[in-house]
C-alpha cells in the first residue's frame, strides 16, 4: 500500500506542478480550477500506479489445489437471470455440470438458476431451455413471483431459504462463464483460507461478435492482467467485489445479505444499484478478508457488443456509483472500503470535471502557455498501456506473436483515444441527468421517441464547438482539437464498431 500511495503522490504532483508552472496569470478562476485538476490528476494517477505495481512488483503465483484434494465443503453455484436468452446459459450449465463431475465436485456443488424474468414468452423459453437439465437432476430452477430488490433481493431470497445448507456460494450472471477447474480452485482457496469471506476471480472477456466487442476483448487481454495484479497487491485483504465470478463464504455473507434501502426516491434513493461494492464493504466490516485472485484462468463474461448497449449499462452503473455518496460516512467501514467507494464515484465525476477544464482552457479564461500540462496528463494516461506492453512482449515466444501484440496494442491505443471524448460527453450527460433527478431504472425497456442515428449528436456538438473555436480565434484551440476530431468522426466510428465483421 505504501508503494501505491507513493506512486500516486509522485504522479499526481507532477501533473499539478506542470499545470501550475504553465499558468500565465493566477486569477480567481485559475485558483478555483487548481483543486479540480488535482482531483482528476489523483484519479488517473491511481490507474497508472496500479499498473506499475502490477507490471513490476513482486507477485506470488497462487498455488494449485493438490491433485488428490477433495472438497469437504458444500458450494452452491447461483446463476441469476432477468430476461436474458436462456439457451446459451443452459448449454454452459450442462457443460459445467459434466465438468464438475470430472473434477469430483458433483457431490460438493449444486447449481441453482434464480430467475427474475417477468411473465410471458420469456418464461416459456426458460422453462423449455432448462427442463431437461432439471429432469436430469443437474440443477434447480426457481422463478420469483415477487421480484423485489432486484438482483440482491433475488440472491437474498435464496440465501434465506437455502444458505444454511451451504458453506460457500459462487455467484454468476447470465453472461458469466466459469470453468470447472476455476471453481475447484476457488473452493480449495476458501477451505485453506478460513479468514477469506469473499474471493473475486479475475474476469476475461469471451470473443466479441462485433468490432466493438473485439476491441473490448483486446483491451481486456492487454490491460487487465497488470491492473488486476497491481490492484490485488495494494488492496490486500480489503479488495472489492464485481458482482459475479466470485466465491463467497455464506457465514460472511450474512453481514451483507440485508443491504440498506436508501431513503427518498431514485436516482439517489431507493434500492442500491451498484450493490457489489457495498456487499464487499459490509463483509470486510464484519472482519472477513475480501481478496482478488487476478490470474485465475477459466473465468470470463460477455461484454456489450454495441456502443448503445455499453452506454445503457454505463448509465445504470453511473447512477449506482453516485448513490454511494450517501454511504461514505457509514460507521465501521474499513478505510480502503471507503476508498473503493470514492474511486467508483470519481470514475464518473471525472468526465464532467475534464469537460469543464477543457472548456476553460480552450476559451482562455485560464491563460496557459506551452504544452507541458497536456503532455504530463497524456504521459500518465499512457503508463498503464506501456506497462501492459512491457508485461506482454517478453512473454511472447515468437517474433510473429510479438508482432501481433504490438499491432493490437497500437490499434487499442488509437481507438481508445478516439473513444475517450465520446465517453466523456456521455458520462457527463449521465451525471447531469442524475443530478437533475432522472432515474435510469434497472434494465429498463427502451423509451419511445425519436432515436437519433448513433454518433450524430456527438458530431453536431463537434461542429458547434469547432465553429465557436474558429470564431473566437483563441490560441486555446489546441486543447479542444483532441476532442473535436473524435466527435466529428463519431458517426463513422460508431457505425463501424457496431458492425459484425464478415
Amino acid at each position: 500500500m505504501l508503494v501505491f500511495v507513493s506512486l500516486l503522490a509522485v504522479l499526481s504532483t507532477a501533473i499539478v506542478v506542470a499545470f501550475a508552472q504553465a499558468v500565465d496569470e493566477w486569477t480567481w478562476i485559475a485558483w478555483a480550477v487548481l483543486p479540480l485538476m488535482a482531483v482528476n490528476a489523483v484519479w488517473i494517477s491511481g490507474g497508472a500506479a496500479t499498473a506499475i505495481i502490477g507490471a513490476f512488483g513482486p507477485h506470488k503465483t497462487p498455488p494449485e489445489a493438490p491433485h488428490r484434494w477433495r472438497a469437504r465443503s458444500k458450494t452452491a453455484i447461483l446463476v441469476t437471470l432477468c430476461g436474458e436468452e436462456p439457451k446459451p446459459v443452459a448449454r454452459h450449465l450442462a457443460s459445467l455440470a459434466s465438468g464438475l463431475a470430472r473434477q469430483d465436485l458433483a457431490d460438493a456443488t449444486e447449481i441453482f438458476v434464480l430467475s427474475d424474468t417477468g411473465e410471458g414468452a420469456a418464461t416459456a423459453r426458460e422453462d423449455a431451455a432448462f427442463s431437461e437439465l432439471i429432469a436430469a437432476g443437474l440443477l434447480s430452477y426457481r422463478r420469483r413471483p415477487n421480484r423485489t430488490n432486484r438482483k440482491p433481493g433475488n440472491i437474498a431470497d435464496w440465501f434465506v431459504a437455502h444458505g444454511a445448507s451451504f458453506d460457500h456460494m459462487i455467484v454468476l450472471d447470465a453472461d458469466s462463464r466459469m470453468s470447472p477447474h476455476s471453481i475447484r480452485h476457488l473452493i480449495w482457496t476458501m477451505e485453506v483460507s478460513p479468514r477469506v469471506g469473499l474471493c473475486q476471480a479475475g474476469i476475461s472477456l469471451v470473443p466479441g461478435r462485433t468490432r466493438f466487442g473485439r476491441y473490448q476483448r483486446v483491451t481486456s487481454r492487454l490491460l487487465s492482467r497488470t491492473f488486476g495484479q497491481g490492484f490485488a497487491a495494494w488492496s490486500g485483504p480489503t479488495g472489492n467485489y464485481w458482482g459475479h465470478n466470485a466465491i463467497i463464504r455464506t457465514e460472511a455473507f450474512r453481514a451483507a445479505v440485508d443491504l440498506p434501502r436508501l431513503s427518498g426516491p431514485p436516482p439517489f434513493g431507493g434500492a442500491i444499484l451498484s450493490h457489489d461494492f457495498i456487499e464487499a464493504a459490509w463483509i470486510r466490516r464484519a472482519g472477513w478478508d475480501v481478496v482478488l485472485c487476478p490470474n485465475l484462468m477459466g473465468s470470463a463474461e460477455d461484454a456489450p457488443q454495441t456502443l448503445q448497449d455499453f452506454f445503457k449499462r454505463d448509465r445504470r452503473w453511473c447512477q449506482g456509483n453516485l448513490q454511494h455518496v450517501r454511504l461514505l460516512a457509514e460507521p465501521g467501514l474499513h478505510g480502503l472500503s471507503r476508498f473503493h467507494l470514492i474511486c467508483g464515484i470519481f470514475s464518473y465525476l471525472a468526465a464532467p470535471i475534464w469537460l469543464v477544464l477543457l472548456a476553460l482552457l480552450s476559451s482562455e479564461l485560464i491563460s496557459v502557455w506551452g504544452f507541458l500540462p497536456v503532455l504530463s496528463i497524456a504521459a500518465v494516461l499512457l503508463v498503464p498501456k506501456l506497462c501492459a506492453l512491457v508485461h506482454a512482449l517478453p512473454r511472447a515466444r515468437t517474433t510473429r506473436r510479438r508482432s501481433v501484440i504490438l499491432r493490437a496494442w497500437l490499434a487499442e491505443l488509437a481507438l481508445s483515444t478516439l473513444l475517450a471524448p465520446v465517453i466523456m460527453l456521455r458520462q457527463t450527460s449521465f451525471v447531469g441527468a442524475i443530478l437533475t433527478g432522472r432515474d435510469s431504472g434497472w434494465k429498463s425497456p427502451e423509451r419511445p421517441g425519436i432515436q437519433l442515428p448513433q454518433g450524430w449528436p456527438e458530431a453536431a456538438l463537434g461542429i458547434v464547438v469547432l465553429a465557436l473555436t474558429i470564431a473566437s480565434g483563441t490560441t486555446g484551440a489546441f486543447w479542444l482539437a483532441l476532442v473535436i476530431v473524435p466527435l466529428l468522426a463519431a458517426p463513422i466510428m460508431m457505425r463501424k464498431l457496431n458492425e459484425v465483421p464478415s
